[in-house]
């Protein structure tokens, strides 16, 4: 279609047709009802430059001057834009109009039978004439028109259509049949048009066929409805698929972890690399950033954001990062139904350059904050972003991190980049935090009832050691909560400038405590797990917390573990990543007396003392091997609350603990006996476990690990490779279907199966198999499920043996675990 513009001595004009989406400049569209046709000017007639006596062109005119009012050069009109006698141009443009007018500007609408001004009355009507004569106007019953509606409240109660809905609400909220009602009592000059003029409010591309009647138009829109919604159907389960977490609940937990989110201490960049030393408020610019796109962006531009966090295993990955990404985009619609494969880094990228380059994506900004925190695959992302950011101008990049040189080196590649330094912009940010402490202070003074006297005190004091740091600031305000107003400025002395000094602080105070040894424990597993955790998970796995039944007392020892934690909806997270830094590095010796290895054992042994006493079969009482775990909800209380982590993390733990040292063999030996004893004793509920967890994916990387560990020839090696294949074989039918595990699992497993063989007991009665399955099928077919899974290089298939093909499995597992 084409766009309307005054040229320069002021003639009406008519761009070239716009093909390319990215070069349609901002305009302004004309809701309208139709004259006679004599009376409306066409393309042809702009043509020509004819048709300037009739009532259509004096519209055009008048419409051609509100948008220039509005900055607009550019404009549209649906009786002029268009060549009509181009078949392909008018079926394309009725298939797109939807679009066309969701993407405007502006939009007018041009409303005939009402009278220019209300009519002069000696009193008030109640209602106004006017307001009568809108209720009744024409422009509510045409067909073209349902999909051209505005936001003004009145339009509800003449259409009935829902406040959210003109306000912009996500059409696909509303069931086909609300939709369907929305166009009662609206009329279309051609009868095909009555179903035409619906397709964009159902999302389908419908060619017109003119003359193929009214009944066959409505079935080919309800065969387009129908394919459409099995296609929003598999792209919901492709979205569960990528969603490890959801960005915004991130994002939402860490503005309430952070004391909210505060308009004035983020007023002061739009750039592509913010880069900042810990505690500066790069994570809360980029919440506010988003939040400022949010709000000014048009409808058709979306936003898309990831919040690394270095501890927590599910958000610190270069794949996390693009899988969250696509799923935001995806969700805004942007991304269609490409993600069945979104699994590997090979694919994502793959996916997520098509979504870049997809012409129906708008304008786009993505935003990943705390590069620095993600742990594994940094250079493939940072590589990733550098080629991206140069590729499509429809796509904006803004990142934070920390001031890492390998971060400034990879992103340097870049073109059209932009550096943002916050120590080089001191003035700026220094502003942004006296905002912060401002906000603070007065927060502080309203709920200890300071005067005015200590207040400016507090102020003072805040605003001189700061040192241009958010964090600083919410750490000592935490404290100064806890202390009586008499005791507040002999406690402001006390807080050292810098945030390491502060944590030294905090430190002293803890280990001056009662409770010291408790809260460094505490300390200590929250400092090593690999994702934030339950106030049940924490009790499980710290030694010194097995007395304390209440939960109410172990939210106090978190109280009491200084402000390096917080908790939210029952987690602990710390309060941020430089927090956990600073334990790992600096007071190591404090929280881990031992070795980190040795408080990793700790959590390892403890995770498989839980597991032993708490898993069975059938811990959700679901007593079918068809329920599926998208049809059922956690049992009250849940059997698992405090087992999740240790079910899904133990083989981690006992990995980082490097017991294959020499200064570890007699834990090394202790380890591997209670590991064969699990496996030999509760393997299957274990899988049953991490099906009821979600983690069956992760569960399968584990146990690569885990026999990587262990590579020696005994019997515990070869007992570990049967359980590798036992759940890489049944991995699709548990991940679905838990209790599947002692049905197909076990009865399509090979006779002599070493877990087959453990769990016998456990096997459906009155059911064999026949032939029985030998040893070498399920190779085989593990092999195949594996090339497809992880597509391994072809050279693979040329191995002949069995052995040798699971020997070039085994190594290519190690690839992948170093990668993910």
């Amino acid at each position: 279609m084409r766009l309307l513009y005054h040229g320069e001595h002021g003639q009406l004009s008519v761009t070239a047709d716009l093909v390319d989406e990215d070069a349609i400049p901002p305009y302004a569209i004309l809701s309208h009802t139709w004259g006679a046709d004599e009376e409306e000017v066409t393309f042809e007639d702009l043509a020509k430059n004819v048709g300037r006596d009739r009532p259509g062109y004096k519209k055009i005119l008048l419409y051609g001057d509100h948008a220039k009012r509005d900055g607009l050069q550019h404009f549209w009109i649906d009786t002029c834009c268009i060549d009509k006698a181009n078949k392909a141009e008018l079926s394309l443009a009725i298939r797109s109009m939807f679009r066309w007018y969701r993407n405007a500007s502006r939009c007018y609408v041009y409303l005939s039978d009402i009278p220019a001004s209300p009519l002069e009355t000696g009193e008030e009507a109640m209602p106004p004439i006017w307001d009568l004569e809108f209720r009744q106007c024409k422009w509510f019953t045409r067909g073209w028109t349902l999909q051209e509606l505005l936001a003004p409240g009145v339009i509800h109660e003449v259409t009935s259509i829902p406040h959210n809905v003109l306000e912009g609400a996500p059409l696909s909220q509303f069931s086909v049949d609300e939709r369907f009602r929305w166009r009662q009592n609206r009329q279309t000059k051609l009868e095909e048009d009555a179903a035409y003029c619906l397709s964009g409010i159902f999302d389908v591309d419908i060619a017109p066929i003119y003359g193929e009647g009214t009944k066959e138009a409505f079935r080919r829109l309800q065969d387009k409805i129908r394919s459409h919604a099995e296609s929003i159907r598999k792209r919901e389960e492709c979205l569960r698929d990528l969603r490890p977490t959801d960005p915004r609940d991130d994002k939402k937990r860490i503005e309430d972890t952070k004391g909210g989110l505060l308009e004035g201490s983020y007023h002061w960049s739009q750039l592509l690399w913010i880069k900042g030393d810990p505690g500066k408020g790069k994570t809360m610019l980029l919440c506010g950033i988003i939040d400022e796109l949010q709000k000014t962006l048009a409808r058709t531009a979306s936003v898309s954001y990831f919040f690394c966090q270095a501890t927590d295993l599910r958000i610190n990955s270069a794949t996390a990062v693009l899988r969250g990404l696509l799923y935001l985009l995806s969700y805004d619609e942007a991304g269609k139904n490409m993600f069945e494969d979104a699994n590997t880094w090979v694919a994502l990228i793959e996916i997520f350059a098509q979504v870049l380059q997809d012409p129906s994506l708008g304008k786009t900004w993505i935003v990943i904050d705390a590069l620095d925190e993600c742990v594994t695959g940094l250079p493939k992302l940072l590589h990733f972003v550098a080629e991206q950011s140069s590729a499509c101008s429809r796509v904006k990049w803004i990142m934070s991190s920390r001031n890492w040189p390998d971060i400034e080196e990879e992103l340097e590649k870049a073109g059209h980049k932009v550096r943002l330094s916050l120590e080089l912009n001191a003035v700026s940010v220094s502003g942004a935090v006296n905002v912060f402490i401002e906000h603070k202070v007065s927060e502080l003074a309203q709920r200890r009832k300071y005067d005015k006297q200590t207040q400016d005190a507090v102020f003072k004091r805040l605003t001189s050691n700061a040192n241009d740091t958010f964090l600083w600031v919410a750490l000592v305000c935490q404290d100064l909560e806890k202390t009586a107003k008499r005791n507040i400025l002999k406690k402001l002395d006390s807080f050292p400038p810098g945030l390491n000094a502060l944590y030294e602080r905090m430190m002293q105070h803890i280990g001056a405590s009662d409770d010291a040894e408790l809260c460094k424990q505490v300390l200590a597993s929250i400092a090593l797990v690999y994702r934030p955790i339950t106030l049940a998970e924490l009790v499980v796995l710290t030694e010194l917390l097995d007395d304390i039944t209440d939960e109410a007392e172990v939210q106090e020892v978190i109280g009491l573990c200084g402000s390096f934690l917080t908790l939210r909806e029952g987690t602990v997270y710390f309060v941020h990543q430089s927090a956990q830094d600073f334990l790992l590095a600096k007071a190591s010796d404090e929280v881990f007396p031992h070795g980190i290895e040795a408080a990793h054992h700790v959590i390892f042994s403890r995770s498989l003392a839980i597991l032993s006493r708490t898993l069975h079969r059938d811990m959700y009482s679901l007593k079918a091997p068809g329920v599926s775990v998208d049809d059922m909800e956690p049992p009250t209380p849940n059997p698992l609350a405090a087992s999740c982590y240790p079910c899904i993390y133990w083989i981690d733990h006992l990995c980082d603990s490097k017991l294959k040292s020499q200064t570890n063999e007699v834990n090394y030996v202790q380890a591997t006996g209670i590991v064969s004893e699990f496996v030999k004793k509760k393997y299957l509920y274990w899988l049953e476990g991490l099906s009821l967890c979600k983690g069956i994916a992760k569960g399968v990387v584990s146990m690569a690990r885990l026999c990587s560990l262990n590579q020696g020839g005994d019997e515990l090696t070869k007992l570990l490779q049967d359980a590798r294949r036992f759940i890489m074989y049944h991995k699709g039918s548990i991940e679905s279907y838990p209790l599947q595990l002692y049905a197909s699992g076990l009865l399509f497993s090979p006779t002599g199966s070493a877990i087959r063989k453990l769990f016998q007991h456990e096997e459906p009665e009155g059911i064999t198999v026949k032939p029985e399955i030998s040893s070498s099928a399920i190779i085989a077919t593990f092999f195949k499920t594996f090339l497809k899974a992880f597509t391994i290089d072809v050279g693979l298939l040329l191995i002949s043996s069995s052995s040798n093909k699971l020997s070039a499995c085994t190594l290519f597992l190690k690839k992948q675990n170093n990668l993910h």
